[in-house]
């Protein structure tokens, strides 16, 4: 126990003491104790660690489960708590669970089988109820250790055996590559992916890796510990069953053929009841004599009945649909959820005791269900604290009269930081308080200040000790601990050059054509990679010119992203140059334009803010998320534009959730603290609100007056709000476009903070320009924006970019198909089970009404709403917070959410008529689930009585096979853009941008202003180097296409020695040592380098010389030449030079003739 002072301080308290007594004892079976629900987490940790019995603590949901964990892991340290997570899918469900569910459900099992079993676990009630393979925890990991002897391909048959799946790049849990003597494998439980080292058969190593960039991360591990995927593993046995299933249903025969051969399928588990002996429930896992608990057994029994129903609607409408005459054809009974009076029978017996933690008494709650006989209700005199919702004064006066009476007082904060602030603010109001960690029972006259993670406080009333929290005292609520774990640092994100054949690309010179294929050709009896590139045809009637590109020019193409299908191109055509010509000059008026502004900013005067203050690394040390890498750097950027004289212009470029607001609560307290007023704008009311309760909850504690300006005020607020601008009274507002109307007057505005800049029209952005001139400006956007546009902005308006991104994502299962009432209810049903939300999505306004009454007959437990763009704003506003803070389930709307909605919770996606939606659309929409670590779901459904169209049928098939998370760059890749960069630059170049493809007008966009400042732009000569040398990557050393062309782009783009390290350093570090012809490749690019500095473009061998050109040498050199190269000849007409063509190595005899004769 982290504060052993607590437990002789409570049992003061006699019930408390006898509950204790009664936990060390045989007997007392069952108990009902009575207390307050912020002590369940203490009771848990109390009796756990007295009656040294393993405890299992069941809570009603998943999120209650992980912050009881957290809480109670508070208390008793880490490692003496174990979460125990539920499948996130149901048992019958054709969808396996995720490999990092199951890995961390092995680990718990193997820590319960263990010598020393965690003192506490914490399940909700789902893995109570969930029959699981027997003797799970038999399961061997797959471990590694560095030094000792593996034999490589054994290592690979138990990753297979352990389900583990086979790619050629590790981008998610249970995956892994080979490569050579080099194996890359993702654990479930792990954070990062490892790459093993082999050197024969000896590990030499094993390094953590990043998925963004696949670079070692630099650390090095001892060993690493693989847990399967499954919990259903492909045995010799279970083969055996699956075989002989396949005769008895034939119609199943798709999935148990697989599994015969030893495959593992997706949503396989659901065949466990009929492919395993035996199936057990957790209790019967854990160590003798163990105590479960239940938290609020009410909640638990009503959640267990829901999740019953559901399974079981589940397991007739999923294999009902699989059996083709209509009723299941397999029994899979045996792993549906059971009913919670089944297991605790089953739990007595085995000899654990079932005791559960109620906020009622017994007589309030009389329960038919239990034996009146066999239970004792016991109540503890623990209640709840009340709440002073940031009402100091009250607080004091509460504090300052229990220390009168006698009352021990303990105040839990979340960290170092508040502590001291904490014990300042009382000091403040004459109460005497001390950072304690309580060792000893507390003393009577004193507040201690404990650091904990207590959610809520509590009094013990007997005892006279009372704990309350930061959260009750500041009345906000603490954010939740699930969504705390930021990403670690940014990484340039690898994105393989996915080209398929018949993919449209730009090459500069020649302009659109159609990749064909990549070949390998031997030229002069040298072994070189190219890709081929058809172009329309130079004749009528002939087929299209082909051109051959090899790999070191390979930075000359680009991806081409713009209209569906571009035309071809002829091979140096006239048509490329003009099209080219027309962007650039566009893209040159829209460069001044932006450059003006920039000018003018620089030369006005704004105010120098001063350096921070104590308070501001108190407000800061608060922060409960660990900052990552970019968001400290962006940070350190924000407060040195703002410590300088000239006006801060900067925008904030991050995906959702990558902690963009956390920047502006701590650019704003640095305003306030120089005594500037700062107004925050955001573009709807939903997100004032949201905002608010961020600023606030940051900022309690220090004396900062908020207010919100939006609709959801009554006029006299607003009136007021406007005058503590006027008068100063208010530092911060937080409002919507009303914040830019003339009516605001501020009386010393210091920094504009604009969130989601991209949404506000061209009417805003003229008010804000007025604003802008000589206040501090931090714009932030959530619109990502492709790097490369990133790079041609920058030097226009400072930029920062947030681009770790969070590692939790899990792609989105699309699942398309008829509409079918069973399969929306069960839908609906699943995600309430995961207490989830649900957007329905029907793009008919006259007909949505019907749509919501019918799905409220399906689901009736469900609470629906609605909401479409010809509702009133204001009732709009009110059903979207409704939706926000959960006091809906399911939400049927039109395409309105399609923009940047974050609601972490819903989950599942329902679309009506999804043959009637664009694929921007669909895809937009698909966005809007699966953005916290949970799976996400959606459903694209079409009339099961209309023939579907062509179009609606091709567009259907994309996004159902485009699941991934990169899919946005293979679907919305061209929409996003086409939209990104036309937020940043204006309206008018969609269609220049789809005349050169986008990467090529980045291209341009990043000329014209490097030309603007002064910056020589001219383009870099062809350079071409054909030298009888065996250079490019062997198809053993990088076995996959997408990876062998992404490292030749990488080399194509090196244009210095760091690069060259960079690439070498990769490519040792992702593939091993690299052989000869690699060696080679990197050579050449030495030497490209050495030849771009002197000016030379051509160096190729010629029969039996080499020619380089063009070459300007003096009298002196041609002697020196002469002496050195005999035989060599020295055109000066045509600046070209032949050498006789060496024996030996050609790479390093050109550089040596560059350096000896060419350099000056």
């Amino acid at each position: 126990m982290r504060f052993p002072g607590l437990l002789p301080a409570l049992e003061a308290d006699p019930a408390v003491r006898a509950t204790l007594h009664d936990s060390q004892v045989a007997g007392a079976e069952a108990r009902d104790i009575t207390c307050a629900t912020s002590f369940f987490a203490t009771a848990t940790a109390l009796l756990a660690s007295e009656s040294g019995r393993t405890t299992l603590l069941v809570t009603s949901t998943f999120r209650e489960a992980e912050a009881m964990a957290a809480e109670i892991a508070g208390l008793l340290g880490e490692d003496a708590v174990a979460y125990y997570p539920a499948w996130e899918t149901l048992p019958h469900e054709r969808l396996s669970p995720r490999a990092d569910t199951v890995g961390k459900r092995l680990a718990v099992l193997r820590r319960l089988a263990s010598d020393a079993p965690p003192q506490v676990v914490v399940a909700p009630v789902r893995a109570l109820l969930q029959p699981q393979v027997k003797d799970l925890a038999a399961m061997r990991p797959v471990t590694v250790e560095a030094g000792q002897e593996c034999d490589l391909t054994s290592l690979l048959k138990s990753l297979v055996d352990a389900a583990y799946n086979r790619v050629d790049l590790v981008e998610r849990r249970g995956e892994f590559a080979v490569r050579g003597g080099i194996v890359d494998v993702f654990p479930p439980t792990a954070e990062q992916p490892v790459r093993i080292d082999f050197f024969g058969d000896e590990v030499t190593e094993i390094r953590p890796f990043s998925v963004a960039d696949q670079r070692s991360t630099g650390e090095q591990l001892r060993k690493v510990t693989a847990e399967p995927c499954r919990e259903l593993l492909l045995t010799g046995a279970v083969r055996q069953r699956a075989k002989a299933l396949q005769r008895e249903h034939p119609q199943l025969s798709d999935m148990l053929s697989r599994l015969a051969e030893g495959h593992a399928v997706e949503g396989m588990e659901a065949l466990i009841p009929v492919l395993v002996d035996g199936l057990e429930l957790i209790t019967d896992v854990l160590p003798q004599r163990s105590l479960v608990l239940l938290a609020a057994p009410e909640l638990v029994r009503a959640r267990a009945v829901e999740l019953v129903a559901t399974s079981e609607e589940f397991l007739s409408a999923s294999w009902a649909a699989a059996a083709s005459g209509g009723t299941s054809p397999i029994d899979l009974g045996a792993s549906s959820y059971r009913a919670l009076g089944e297991v605790r029978e089953h739990t007595m017996g085995l000899g654990h005791k079932w005791w559960s933690l109620t906020p009622f008494t017994a007589d309030e709650a009389p329960d038919a269900n239990l034996d009146a006989g066999s239970v004792h209700s016991r109540q503890l005199g623990i209640t709840p604290t009340e709440d002073f919702r940031g009402d100091v004064d009250a607080a004091v006066a509460h504090i300052q009269g229990r220390l009168r009476d006698g009352w021990r007082v303990l105040i839990g904060v979340e960290g170092q930081g508040l502590a001291s602030r904490m014990t300042e603010l009382l000091a403040e109001h004459q109460i005497t308080a001390d950072l304690s960690e309580l060792d000893s029972e507390p003393e009577t006259g004193t507040v201690h200040v404990v650091v904990g993670s207590f959610r809520r406080g509590w009094r013990a009333g007997p005892a006279k000790l009372e704990l309350l929290t930061a959260a009750e005292l500041s009345g906000q609520q603490a954010a939740e601990r699930g969504q705390r774990k930021l990403p670690s640092r940014r990484r340039n994100t690898i994105q393989p050059l996915e080209l398929k054949a018949g993919d449209p690309i730009v090459h500069e010179v020649h302009g659109v054509g159609r990749f064909v294929e990549l070949v390998q050709r031997t030229v002069q009896g040298a072994v070189r990679d190219y890709l081929v590139i058809e172009y329309a045809a130079s004749k009528r009637g002939q087929p299209g010119d082909r051109l051959f590109v090899p790999m070191d020019q390979l930075d000359q193409l680009t991806r081409y992203v713009g209209s569906e299908t571009p035309a071809l191109d002829k091979m140096g055509g006239a048509d490329w140059a003009k099209r080219k010509s027309r962007a650039r000059k566009a893209v040159k008026e829209i460069s001044a334009e932006l450059i003006k502004l920039y000018a003018a900013r620089q030369a006005t005067k704004g105010h120098a803010f001063g350096p921070d203050t104590p308070w501001q690394r108190e407000l800061e040390d608060a922060f409960s998320f660990v900052e990552t890498p970019d968001q400290l750097s962006a940070i350190q950027e924000v407060k040195a534009d703002m410590e300088r004289v000239v006006p801060m212009d900067r925008l904030i470029c991050g995906d959702v959730g990558f902690g963009k607001t956390e920047i502006a609560v701590r650019a704003a307290f640095k305003a306030i603290q120089d005594g500037k007023q700062v107004a925050v704008l955001v573009p709807t009311t939903l997100l004032v609100s949201q905002h608010h309760q961020t600023f606030a909850s940051r900022f309690a504690g220090f004396p900062v007056h908020m207010a919100q300006l939006s609709r959801f005020q009554s006029d006299a607020e607003s009136k007021k709000v406007l005058e503590g601008l006027a008068n100063g009274r208010i530092d911060l507002v937080i409002g919507t476009h009303r914040l830019l109307a003339k009516e605001v007057v501020f009386k010393d505005l210091g920094l504009v903070i604009i969130d989601e800049e991209q949404r506000f029209g061209v009417e805003h952005k003229e008010r804000l320009k007025e604003l802008r001139v000589n206040v501090d400006v931090l714009s932030m956007s959530a619109t990502p924006i492709p790097r490369t546009l990133e790079i041609a902005i920058t030097g226009i308006r400072e930029m920062s970019v947030i681009a770790t991104p969070p590692e939790e994502r899990h792609p989105v299962l699309t699942l398309v198909g008829p509409y079918d009432k069973g399969q929306v209810r069960a839908a609906i049903r699943r995600e309430l089970a995961r207490e989830g939300q649900v957007f329905f999505v029907h793009n008919r306004v006259d007909s949505i009404d019907k749509v919501a009454a019918e799905l409220r007959e399906l689901v009736p437990e469900a609470r629906v709403a609605t909401a479409h763009g010809q509702m009133g704003e204001s009732r709009l506003e009110q059903v979207m917070l409704d939706f926000w803070e959960r006091r809906a389930d399911v939400l049927v709307c039109t395409t309105i959410v399609e923009a940047g909605l974050n609601i972490q919770t819903a989950n599942t996606l329902i679309i009506d008529r999804a043959d009637v939606l664009g694929l921007s659309q669909l895809h937009q929409l698909r966005g809007r689930v699966g953005r916290s670590s949970e799976r996400g779901y959606a459903y694209f459904l079409y009339p099961a009585d209309k023939p579907l169209t062509q179009t609606a049928h091709e567009r259907l098939t994309t996004m159902a096979s485009h699941t991934d998370l990169g899919a946005g760059m293979s679907i919305a890749m061209r929409d996003l853009e086409l939209r990104g960069a036309g937020n940043l630059l204006g309206g008018e170049q969609s269609g220049h941008i789809a005349d050169v493809g986008f990467d090529m007008y980045l291209r341009l966009v990043g000329e014209a202003v490097a030309q603007y400042r002064g910056e020589d732009t001219t383009p870099e000569p062809a350079l071409r180097i054909e030298l009888p040398v065996d250079a490019h990557l062997p198809d053993e050393y990088v076995p996959s296409e997408r990876l062998r062309l992404e490292m030749y782009k990488q080399i194509a783009e090196i244009r210095s020695p760091e690069d060259v390290e960079a690439v070498r350093s990769e490519l040792v570090d992702r593939y091993g040592e690299l052989p000869p012809p690699v060696e080679q490749l990197l050579g050449v690019a030495v030497l490209r380098n050495r030849a771009r500095e002197l000016g030379v473009v051509d160096i190729v061998a010629q029969g039996k010389n080499v020619r380089v050109e063009p070459v300007t040498l003096p009298e002196s050199r041609q002697l020196r030449l002469q002496r050195l190269y005999p035989g060599s000849v020295y055109k000066a007409a045509a600046s070209q030079l032949l050498v006789p063509k060496p024996d030996g190595d050609t790479v390093a005899w050109a550089m040596s003739l560059l350096d000896r004769v060419i350099s000056p």
